[in-house]
């Protein structure tokens, strides 16, 4: 069994537990009563050339414990006065120490766009996300057959939301622009072994056109690596390890924000395919 869906396995059987105490019509009903959820991806395309999405991250698989977290809302108070585009929220619970009760948490502490960061496989997951206040849900491409990956994408998207669809090789990213991404995240860490390789954000993200928001996930521990992900084409970077560890978390942010800010990216930056329509012939 792969990491990956040892964590799909513990999601669902913690989503059948809540299931068992809320019910998808109590969700629905929850869901109804909160504002509109915020437009993610104008967040993101105002914040510059790249925008930073800071994350709220207790432990990691690979990692183990990385954080002390006390209070996951001034924190997130933190990375919006950093300058933060987006604040994700890990809510798995066995491997990453996350919970609901945090993306609550943050709902209540900041304005910005939030991103629900799971291992989400199932509709009751989504109904779920937008109850407690989230702008984006996590869909991972390698944990989902492509009809699922598309059902889960139009109803994320039904609900007002935005999905971020994760990839990790240039067919996963021609999968998440099929099911109809507007969001696509390329990660640098390998889900069956961990391991990070940087370089490859740069091998898929010429199959991502412009009109939609590539995100490099993982690998940031510097301003030095936003700015090489940033002239990679990058038009966003999700920054969790490197903040979390970090005494000054918003000092920390405003650094990464004025790397993704940086002038020289205007000439510098990778050009990308154009329309969804150019992708197909990248094939």
């Amino acid at each position: 069994m792969t990491i990956l869906s040892d964590l799909v396995d513990g999601a669902l059987a913690d989503m059948a537990r809540r299931q068992e105490q809320v019910s998808l019509d109590d969700l629905k009903e929850r869901a109804r009563r909160q504002p509109s959820a915020r437009d993610a991806v104008a967040a993101l395309r105002a914040a510059g050339p790249v925008a930073v999405i800071s994350e709220i991250k207790r432990a990691s698989p690979s990692k183990g414990h990385l954080a002390d977290i006390a209070s996951p809302a001034q924190l997130a108070s933190a990375y919006e006065a950093g300058g933060a585009a987006c604040i994700s929220v890990l809510t798995e619970e066995r491997q990453f120490h996350g919970s609901l009760a945090d993306l609550d948490e943050v709902r209540a502490a900041t304005s910005l766009p939030i991103l629900r960061k799971d291992f989400i496989v199932h509709p009751y997951q989504v109904h779920e996300a937008r109850a407690h206040g989230a702008d984006l849900v996590l869909l991972i491409v390698a944990a989902l057959e492509q009809t699922v990956l598309t059902s889960l994408v139009e109803r994320v998207h039904s609900l007002g939301m935005t999905a971020l669809v994760e990839a990790h090789s240039r067919l996963e990213a021609l999968r998440a622009l099929d099911a109809g991404a507007r969001v696509v995240g390329v990660n640098a860490r390998d889900l069956t072994t961990f391991t990070v390789d940087r370089a490859n954000f740069a091998q898929i993200v010429d199959v991502i056109p412009e009109g939609v928001v590539a995100v490099a996930e993982s690998g940031v521990r510097s301003a030095q690596d936003v700015l090489a992900y940033a002239q990679d084409g990058a038009d966003a970077v999700l920054i969790g390890e490197a903040l979390v560890r970090d005494g000054n978390p918003r000092d920390a942010v405003a650094q990464m924000v004025a790397a993704g800010a940086h002038p020289t990216l205007a000439s510098s930056r990778k050009v990308r395919v154009r329309s969804a329509r150019d992708h197909h012939h990248s094939r």
